[in-house]
């Protein structure tokens, strides 16, 4: 983002010379001066003006006016919550970073206000486009291989206290000290007759995470994205345990290394529960594999609502927007 996308906002407005008093010329009358000057020097006329931001940029204020207009209609509904995030995220630079700052990168704080809008607004469009790009095949497929009932799990963690400056010798001492206190718990589980109530005492006396230790190491019930991607191994290793049985093998996180007790399960949703969700999740796959869909999302919204570019030096650019649009897309790909 730079300062040219002030202009592109300014020309959007002086591109069809839709002006705020009736001083302002229109394009009915294209030989009316919109500058003058002393006598001797020829008038800058309505049709100069158009011409030369038509040429700079008129695509970009064309194409920002045409999805503005098409976006706050097919997104009525989300326009006011559009415009709220907006601001939000306006006031949230503002007191980070200050107005000058956004005045230098993008012109004026109302002009970068419009920007996130209109982009919460295309985002919301993109996805809906993919999601028609989703079969039922592959919702049904995703269902059956990555939705699972909630897991209701327990831990404890035991921390290596391995630091980038931690040297080969030392890293193995503190792995294999750390590995042994798993293997002693295990043991003390092992020989327990009540294994729940003794994990929660040894999470207790044992574990490093000072936020669930004192509940017994309790994660509560989890599942996919409850957790951060940090505990994928853990979560993968308490669906492979049974109701009330406890790991015996090391599982190894970012975080460390983790004994873990599973307390009990659900089953999982039916696929009519989960569907939304699946196709939005594929969707947004494939907006990351495939950066033409942002291309071609928007373009076909165009049409849709009958999109008629009269001018035709405009309407060959942007003819040339999109195809050059979707080769750097998939060139980037």
């Amino acid at each position: 983002m730079n300062k040219t996308k002030k202009i592109v906002a300014l020309a959007a407005c002086s591109l069809l010379l839709c002006g705020c008093s009736k001083d302002v010329p229109t394009l009915s009358d294209g030989s009316q001066a919109v500058v003058n000057f002393n006598e001797g020097l020829e008038a800058v006329s309505a049709n100069e003006l158009y011409e030369s931001l038509k040429s700079s940029y008129g695509l970009d204020a064309m194409i920002t006016l045409m999805d503005t207009k098409i976006l706050e209609q097919e997104y009525a509904d989300e326009k006011e919550d559009a415009m709220s995030s907006a601001e939000s995220t306006v006031d949230s630079m503002v007191n980070t970073y200050g107005e000058d700052y956004i005045t230098q990168y993008f012109g004026s704080v109302d002009y970068y206000q419009n920007y996130v809008y209109l982009n919460t607004l295309q985002t919301e469009a993109v996805l809906d486009y993919a999601k028609t790009l989703v079969s039922e095949d592959e919702m049904k497929s995703y269902y059956d291989k990555n939705i699972y009932g909630d897991v209701t799990v327990d831990h404890i963690l035991i921390k290596t206290g391995v630091t980038s400056e931690t040297s080969d010798e030392e890293k193995t001492e503190l792995e294999n000290a750390a590995k042994e206190e798993v293997n002693e718990i295990i043991a003390k589980l092992n020989e327990a007759e009540d294994k729940l109530a003794t994990f929660k005492e040894l999470a207790k006396e044992y574990s490093d995470d000072e936020a669930t230790k004192d509940n017994g190491g309790s994660l509560g019930a989890i599942n996919t994205g409850s957790l951060s991607s940090s505990y994928d191994e853990l979560l993968k290793a308490a669906r492979e345990l049974k109701d009330g049985e406890y790991s015996t093998e090391l599982i190894t996180t970012e975080l460390g290394y983790h004994v873990i007790y599973r307390e009990s399960s659900s089953e999982k949703p039916s696929y009519e529960d989960s569907k939304d969700d699946i196709q939005e999740t594929l969707a947004n796959e494939k907006i990351e594999e495939d950066a033409t869909i942002r291309v071609t999302a928007m373009d076909e919204l165009r049409k849709k609502y009958g999109m008629d570019i009269l001018d035709s030096d405009l309407k060959e650019k942007y003819s040339n927007y999109i195809a050059n649009q979707i080769a750097n897309a998939r060139s980037n790909s």
